[in-house]
């Protein structure tokens, strides 16, 4: 769970994730979003992988990148269980 917030704790990695809930991406169409350097986009995603955060897919050149929501769902499943106070 560390690796999910210490991905989580930077913006440009949130925007990535932003830019995956609506698409699967080539790691070429994320690195077009953003006013950085390859290599710092592609440390971005490599954060985000080993968190559990997005699966990479190849595809003959390219490397598909998408939301892994099973993860995402664990997170919010655990965020909730705060909210919910016992009396």
């Amino acid at each position: 769970m560390n690796l999910v917030f210490k991905a989580l704790n930077d913006p440009t990695r949130r925007e990535i994730l932003e830019l995956l809930k609506n698409k699967d991406l080539t790691a070429g169409e994320i690195a077009e979003q953003f006013h950085i350097s390859w290599p710092s986009v592609s440390h971005h995603l490599e954060l985000l992988k080993r968190a559990g955060l997005v699966i990479a897919l190849k595809e003959g050149q390219y490397i598909y990148y998408s939301l892994n929501t099973t993860v995402v769902d664990e997170l919010m499943k655990w965020l909730i269980q705060f909210g919910t106070k016992k009396k």
